[in-house]
């Protein structure tokens, strides 16, 4: 156990993808093992304007990383939990005022060609959803977010279907698997979908 603190010591306190591959080829030769694998989750930052108004507030991402050395190959994996809003088209068809909506969460991993920043795939999650969320909202960015969802209704299946789309029409991703759950408003359960595939 302390080999493995060890090294991760060594690399100081920065970890980037660059040198993922160095950690696990260091845990290998120092626990002369074969394979050695590691998870890194940690919480991700972005600064986000509030629709209309503008205001800054500060909203909180997962990203983990997941790599796995093995006869001198590395399978690296990259993870973003993404909250976002989804509006059940059901209930606007049927409803003649509102629609019930509720608060979700994507877990979005892909293996790629290039490198690909974290940001582009939460942005990437947050456009398929009805809307993305905020920390920071003043009464007309309420208006506008409310809105919005309510012009783009998507089932969680639909949900998970957009973002395979997008990932099968990005270039860099190889493989994606497409996690979606709604934390239902107005049921007794919550709402699942989940989608994976290895592009040729």
């Amino acid at each position: 156990m302390s080999r493995f603190v060890e090294v991760l010591a060594e690399f100081g306190p920065e970890l980037h993808v660059d040198n993922i591959h160095a950690i696990l080829r260091e845990l290998s030769r120092r626990l002369d093992s074969e394979c050695a694998h590691v998870d890194f989750e940690f919480p991700f930052f972005l600064m986000k304007n509030a629709p209309v108004t503008g205001a800054a507030g500060m909203m909180d991402y997962t990203a983990r990383f997941s790599a796995t050395l093995e006869k001198d190959a590395v399978d690296f994996i990259l993870t973003v939990l993404v909250p976002v809003t989804t509006l059940c088209p059901c209930s606007k068809a049927i409803s003649a005022h509102g629609a019930h909506n509720q608060r979700g969460q994507v877990t979005f991993a892909v293996r790629f060609r290039q490198p690909i920043w974290i940001e582009e795939l939460i942005r990437l999650v947050e456009d398929c959803a009805s809307s993305e969320l905020y920390s920071l909202l003043k009464r007309p960015d309420e208006k506008a977010v409310t809105e919005r969802a309510y012009e783009h209704p998507v089932f969680v299946e639909d949900l998970v279907r957009n973002i395979a789309a997008r990932a099968e029409a990005h270039a860099d991703i190889t493989w994606y698997r497409v996690e979606a759950e709604n934390f239902e408003s107005i049921h007794n359960h919550n709402a699942y979908a989940l989608l994976e595939r290895r592009k040729s």
